[in-house]
């Protein structure tokens, strides 16, 4: 009686543990756990930790919450200018409904990532049919690759996906094609450096010109002050002259100093001789008129 009531325990004991153990949902940070009964989904556990189920009824299963990559195959596009390219792009995205992704693509990463790839390249032939072959070299700065994200929209929004970005790795010419892209990429350089350093010049001229105009204007203008100034004071100097010599003293006086002046210029060199007439001031100083 005793050993039947033990393995009546140890019997219950397990059937306890399994019962238990088919109770306890276990989530992850990394994932959503979906608990489904009969087929349906009837809860949607978000947050990591332990929760229950409906034991044998109900099960749970994981689809992944942190964000995923994937990597597109290489791909020939055609450009607005009928230019062919080679695209090589990757996608980063991630589960945005669990409920909608479960529903319409049965859970699976690799349905997800079959859609992603028909929608992303849709989108990205759209966008570069749209653009000549040098505004997509130009816009390989992060402009190209939001106008494809952006003509992409809710499109993904029903299968519970949303894509974060899309960024092109390569988008290449051709081999056969590039050298003749090239040249023409360093003609059309050329072309604009020949353009900037013509408007240089022509800038630089005109700054010349206007630099030169104002220094005439300036040089003209002081040498009309100087004349002014020179004018003004050979009329002070005379007003001067006229005051000191005002009366017949002085006037004598100046003719006499005159006089000198222009005796000691006659008598620069090696003539020694000075002819002076009787009218002379020095020579009337001489005969005591």
């Amino acid at each position: 009686m005793k050993k039947s009531k033990k393995i009546l325990g140890i019997v219950v004991l397990i059937a306890a543990v399994i019962v238990l153990g088919s109770s306890l949902v276990v989530t992850y940070p990394d994932e959503y756990m979906l608990v489904k009964q009969f087929g349906e989904i009837v809860k949607v556990v978000k947050e990591p930790g332990v929760s229950l189920k409906v034991p044998f009824i109900q099960e749970a299963n994981s689809v992944p919450k942190q964000l995923q990559l994937y990597d597109i195959p290489e791909s020939d596009v055609i450009t607005k200018d009928k230019k062919t390219m080679i695209a090589d792009a990757f996608v980063l995205w991630k589960i945005s409904d669990p409920v909608l992704f479960t529903r319409h693509l049965n859970g699976q990463v690799a349905q997800a990532q079959s859609r992603i790839s028909a929608t992303v390249f849709s989108s990205l032939k759209s966008v570069i049919s749209n653009m000549d072959q040098m505004e997509i070299i130009e816009n390989r700065n992060g402009k190209l690759a939001q106008d494809i994200k952006d003509n992409i929209g809710a499109s993904l929004d029903d299968y519970g996906i949303e894509v974060i970005a899309v960024e092109t790795k390569s988008l290449d010419m051709p081999d056969d094609n590039k050298q003749s892209v090239y040249e023409r990429m360093i003609s059309e350089r050329n072309n604009i450096a020949a353009s900037y350093t013509a408007e240089g010049k022509s800038s630089a001229q005109k700054i010349l010109n206007d630099t030169s105009k104002e220094v005439s204007v300036m040089k003209s203008g002081a040498a009309a002050e100087a004349e002014k100034i020179k004018a003004e004071g050979e009329a002070q100097y005379m007003q001067i002259l006229s005051g000191a010599y005002n009366d017949e003293n002085k006037a004598d006086f100046y003719n006499f100093v005159r006089s000198l002046d222009a005796a000691k210029v006659s008598l620069q060199g090696n003539n020694n001789t000075l002819i002076l007439d009787k009218s002379s001031p020095i020579a009337q100083i001489f005969y005591g008129y």
